[in-house]
């Protein structure tokens, strides 16, 4: 891992693929979807998993893009996504489960003394409930979702306005994410950037990501800051 050159006052948390396993909820969501058009073979987890964390409107033109050209993509998009909507939000979390260390991993961090953040490119309206539910909001500062900045990650600005929300210089902030978009933003940000091995990153491995290390879990995080932090009073 490298070793980070300032102390770490504050941490900002992916959500899908680094908290929560929701490809399930997606799944059942985007295959009602696409019944709603009389599209009856269901879109498997895998493809799914390929297509999250750039958003909705990305996750739902890849979608249909498996069924119907770029013409037919953009006929649909505005129905589809109503659709998609309207189906998310009727099981949002009923499907989702807690990756493994997740709430003690926060806890952890928060004992540390750390300010968390939220930031996903999932909706407000979706990320709010979904944390809520799952008993994760309290552990948290501030809940930025894909809609709460004019530009999503892997642009730096939702990662850039999360550290002025936390008050803390983007030197002495760790980035906590599953996927190139997360490395990326926190890269053009100024953070530092841990990810874990489990969640999506678009179908390609993790290893090939460039940050500044990968742990098991958020508790492994939240043991290597702690350590850091005293090396460096």
């Amino acid at each position: 891992m490298t070793r980070f050159a300032h102390r770490i006052r504050a941490a900002i948390v992916d959500l899908d693929g680094t908290m929560l396993d929701t490809v399930p909820d997606f799944y059942v969501a985007i295959n009602r979807m696409r019944a709603d058009f009389g599209l009856h073979q269901p879109v498997t987890h895998e493809q799914i998993a390929q297509l999250v964390g750039k958003g909705s409107e990305h996750l739902i033109r890849g979608v249909l893009a498996l069924d119907y050209d770029d013409a037919g993509v953009e006929q649909r998009i505005e129905e589809a996504m109503t659709a998609y909507q309207r189906h998310y939000i009727a099981i949002n979390g009923d499907h989702s489960t807690l990756y493994p260390d997740v709430k003690e991993g926060l806890r952890a961090l928060k004992e540390e003394g750390l300010k968390l953040a939220v930031v996903t490119n999932k909706p407000m309206n979706f990320a709010g409930p979904l944390l809520d539910r799952k008993g994760l909001r309290g552990y948290f500062d501030f809940v930025f979702g894909g809609d709460s900045f004019p530009k999503k990650k892997p642009d730096p600005m939702p990662l850039t306005e999360a550290c002025k929300a936390l008050g803390c210089p983007p030197e002495q902030v760790v980035a906590l994410g599953d996927s190139s978009n997360d490395a990326h933003a926190a890269r053009a940000a100024g953070c530092y950037v841990l990810t874990v091995p489990y969640g999506y990153n678009h179908g390609v491995p993790v290893h090939e990501i460039e940050s500044d290390g990968i742990v098991d879990t958020l508790l492994e995080a939240a043991t290597l800051i702690r350590q850091h932090n005293r090396d460096v009073l």
